[in-house]
């Protein structure tokens, strides 16, 4: 059912939503940025630092799915208010904690109500923009959000840090949240999917719970691999991500049908989401603590040392976009894990006394122009020939395999930076190159994930040229955060 009260000024409505999404977007690496301050302050272990970053992108990704769902049934408009409301409210509760425990609830609540926000607001978009030039217009300026709100928390992240507060790196979003809440209400019109539909609970519970039991079983590698709480844990998820798919091929409404992951390259572009997370958010955060820590970098100069790789991806995907219809996906998919690859090889060469310029810069830039690549023929073989009534589940599922890979490298990276530095430290290597052997260790692993997600491509990526999606096709349907 469908409110038939017009939208007041639909630019407004795009405003308000793209207001949104920059939210969502920053709110990943803006607190990347605080972490080294808020660590000192409330006196975080290397585990618990983690599990900040963790948390949120764990239920975020977990919750995705089921988010979608519970928009389109319950009502967009309504989801959306509710998601701003809780990821107001838990953003606020996150500024003023006390310590580790009260900041990691208060992230994974960010991450709860983000789920239902995120794809609550992309329907809303498509509702206010069904057609024509204006729809174009309008996911071109969301989808320009998307790829430069990482870049704006991480600046914004520095200048808060460093001249007010970590915890105004949380603060802010109140401000945003009163702003877009405000604007909703007059701007944006209800909207719900029509006919029967049932929420499948059975699969939301099992693919969440499994998905978490899962990530928590690698953050216990740091104590071993082969500990039987690790086992237990990676073996307690497998089950209940089995029994997922068992409900999933069951039910009549299922949070994610299967059809939608067993196609040969979406299913390959999945999992080569899973390993672009881990890489983008599990271990691009060890380079914001080289730069901090070891470089001894202010927070705003961190933000923006990190913002070089974000500037040459918005710089290069005009031209692949471009070129992708002449190539065709599979060359760019094979060539952009390498080039990532030869990046993070790269930035493993970093040194205690080393120079910005020289260890980090051109990392940055291969970094840059490899996930270029992939990100533009990425989206585009995880939505192409897929049935319009499955485009939401599949958007959804691009966006939560991005954010449950970095949750689970992040775990991962994380016991190998413990171990690499133990080990250095046992060695008796001086602290601060203890920790850069902790980080290259980390880099050296991620290039490595990196030449594995090439190699997926070569065995799953297929396609022609004909069959990839217009551009502004893909970026309707893409959830982006």
């Amino acid at each position: 059912m469908t409110d038939a009260r017009p939208v007041a000024n639909k630019w407004l409505s795009l405003a308000v939503l793209a207001l949104t999404q920059l939210v969502v977007v920053l709110d990943a690496t803006i607190v990347t940025i605080a972490l080294p301050e808020a660590q000192a302050e409330l006196g975080l272990s290397d585990l618990e630092r983690q599990w900040v970053v963790t948390a949120y992108v764990l239920v975020f990704g977990a919750l995705l799915l089921l988010g979608g769902r519970i928009a389109d049934y319950w009502g967009r408009k309504r989801a959306f208010l509710v998601g701003l409301l809780g990821f107001g409210i838990a953003s606020a509760f996150g500024g003023v904690a006390q310590n580790g425990t009260e900041l990691i609830i208060a992230r994974g609540f960010q991450g709860l109500f983000a789920a239902l926000l995120a794809p609550a607001a992309l329907a809303l978009l498509t509702v206010t923009f069904a057609s024509g030039k204006d729809r174009t217009t309008a996911f071109a300026v969301f989808g320009i959000i998307g790829g430069s709100g990482a870049a704006v928390g991480l600046i914004l992240g520095g200048v808060l840090t460093e001249f007010s507060s970590w915890r105004w790196c949380l603060l802010v979003n109140v401000v945003f949240v009163v702003i877009g809440f405000v604007g909703a209400i007059f701007y944006l019109r209800e909207s719900r999917a029509e006919g029967e539909n049932r929420l499948d609970i059975g699969g939301a519970i099992t693919v969440t719970l499994g998905l978490g039991s899962v990530v928590y079983g690698f953050s216990l590698a740091e104590n071993g691999w082969g500990s039987p709480d690790t086992i237990g844990f990676l073996a307690l998820g497998a089950g209940l991500l089995v029994l997922f798919a068992v409900i999933e091929s069951r039910v009549a409404q299922p949070l994610l049908p299967l059809r939608v992951v067993v196609d040969r390259v979406r299913g390959g572009a999945f999992l080569i989401q899973v390993i672009v997370g881990s890489v983008l958010i599990g271990s691009t955060l060890y380079l914001t603590f080289h730069f901090q820590i070891v470089l001894g970098m202010t927070p705003l100069v961190a933000g923006l040392a990190n913002v070089a790789m974000t500037v040459v991806i918005l710089a290069v995907v005009p031209v692949l976009t471009k070129l992708l219809p002449k190539i065709g996906p599979r060359l760019l998919m094979i060539v952009g894990p390498l080039v990532s690859a030869a990046g993070l090889f790269y930035l493993s060469g970093i040194t205690a006394g080393g120079n910005y310029f020289t260890e980090v810069l051109p990392a940055l830039v291969l970094l840059g122009i490899g996930l270029a690549m992939i990100f533009v023929t990425l989206q585009n073989l995880a939505l192409t020939g897929v049935a319009p009534h499955d485009a939401g589940a599949a958007s959804a599922t691009v966006n939560a395999c991005l954010q449950i890979g970095g949750s689970i490298g992040l775990s991962v990276f994380t016991a190998i930076y413990a171990g690499a530095e133990l080990g250095a430290i046992d060695d008796g290597v001086p602290m601060l190159s203890a920790f850069t052997d902790g980080y290259s260790a980390v880099f050296i692993s991620s290039a490595v994930a990196m030449v594995i997600a090439a190699l997926i491509a070569v065995f799953f990526i297929r396609g022609a040229k004909s069959d990839l999606l217009p551009q502004g096709e893909q970026a309707a349907m893409v959830h982006m955060g």
